[in-house]
């Protein structure tokens, strides 16, 4: 079995101070011989802890990277600066980037594939609204995600975060997810073929310290994406031991 991951996205949390002490609290509980971990702050403080994790096996992430390398483009953070600063992954098209910014499938495909040009493995989501799901076209919905987000030779990680679960605390059940994760890795394979056998899908969506063990241990689930559970160490290191034992 390959090794998983668990990746904390921050979002718009972290102030130095708090951003500083909750990396302490992770430091020397993470070991190399478990599973791979990935913290994703502001960037506001990827330098600042570029430095604290770098003799860890803690890596680090950011939450979203520009298309282009340089440029006119105001506000934004090119995939080059992310390196620059020690960056290994980027999350890419998560729901709260789609709804609160309009981002097309088209814009997360592009973004991936400037992502993996500099060198950052691509943490691309997809998910499904309330809505989808209720009326049966959750698949559809998620098999033109993929076809529209992932580019070709894509060899990046896919994200699964059902819309109506991320920050609600309504995680999905444990046979939704199961279903789901089957028909994600067919939809990988019939799209890339045998190297759809072996893209790493996450799962996210309210993934906390008491439910994690259930959903780890799902075929086809490598890991998860955890959000506000990621907030808090003792949780956040609860969610990396189930996965260590899943």
């Amino acid at each position: 079995m390959s090794r998983q991951i668990i990746v904390g996205n921050w979002k718009m949390n972290g102030t130095t101070r708090d951003s500083q002490a909750l990396v302490q609290a992770l430091l020397g509980k993470v070991t190399a011989d478990g599973p791979e971990v990935v913290i994703c702050p502001p960037f506001t403080q990827l330098g600042l802890l570029a430095s604290t994790v770098e003799p860890s096996p803690i890596g680090l992430g950011a939450q979203d990277c520009h298309k282009e390398v340089s440029g006119a483009h105001t506000g934004d953070i090119s995939p080059a600066m992310l390196t620059d600063l020690g960056v290994s992954h980027v999350i890419l098209g998560h729901s709260e980037r789609r709804q609160e910014h309009g981002e097309l499938d088209e814009t997360v495909r592009e973004k991936a594939v400037a992502a993996a040009k500099a060198g950052l493995t691509p943490i691309v989501c997809v998910g499904e609204t309330e809505d989808q799901r209720e009326s049966g076209d959750h698949f559809d919905t998620l098999g033109w995600q993929i076809k529209g987000s992932l580019p070709d030779g894509f060899s990046g990680i896919l994200a699964y975060e059902p819309i109506w679960a991320i920050g609600t605390g309504r995680a999905a059940t444990t046979e939704e997810i199961a279903e789901t994760m089957t028909f994600l890795r067919e939809e990988l394979i019939r799209q890339f073929a045998e190297a759809g056998k072996t893209i790493k899908i996450l799962y996210g969506g309210s993934v906390n310290d008491k439910n994690a063990a259930s959903i780890l241990s799902i075929a086809d689930v490598a890991g998860a994406l955890v959000g506000g559970a990621s907030l808090k160490a003792e949780a956040f290191l609860s969610i990396i031991s189930a996965a260590s034992a899943a």
